[in-house]
């Protein structure tokens, strides 16, 4: 049972972190090593001084949609791993995990409507932006992606762990 509560909260632990890097670093869309996109800036970077150069991104309902989403997505995170820890030390022997599950799982929906949003509507997100075509999605839009069936996963199995002495 220990092994288990080890894995569901490093598992935990990796997703929350992945979901913030997807969330905060800038490569939803990359068009070369030196131009990319994110949910909140776009940035080229400058050979010359060696340094990025970033502008905020065209603020389009779409963009809104995703930031909000992927920030409730890390805020329901966290909050799931607040109340596993607080329901750890305070539940009854034999107690489920249901808040966190439910929080976690909530997570994951989040993430997952809000890289739906991304994939739909990448054309009016990025408008202003260089040609489409001539670019892909980045790595943060992948861990997005990856971090959907983790959340609701780790979701599931708090759902089902009972607390043991």
């Amino acid at each position: 049972m220990a092994y288990l509560l080890m894995f569901v909260t490093l598992l935990h632990l990796i997703t929350l972190a992945v979901l913030f890097i997807a969330t905060m670093e800038k490569s939803w869309w990359v068009w070369s090593n030196t131009e990319s996109s994110d949910l909140w800036y776009n940035c080229k970077f400058d050979n010359e001084k060696e340094t990025w150069f970033c502008e905020s991104s065209k603020e389009t309902e779409w963009l809104q949609a995703v930031q909000v989403l992927m920030v409730f997505s890390v805020v329901s995170s966290c909050i799931s791993l607040l109340v596993f820890l607080g329901q750890l030390f305070t539940m009854s022997k034999g107690g489920l995990f249901y808040l966190t599950g439910v929080f976690q799982a909530f997570a994951g929906l989040t993430t997952f409507t809000a890289a739906l949003i991304y994939t739909l509507h990448n054309k009016e997100i990025l408008e202003d932006s260089r040609e489409l075509s001539l670019g892909q999605f980045g790595y943060c839009y992948i861990l997005a992606w990856v971090c959907v069936p983790l959340l609701i996963w780790s979701g599931i199995m708090y759902i089902h762990l009972r607390k043991r002495e």
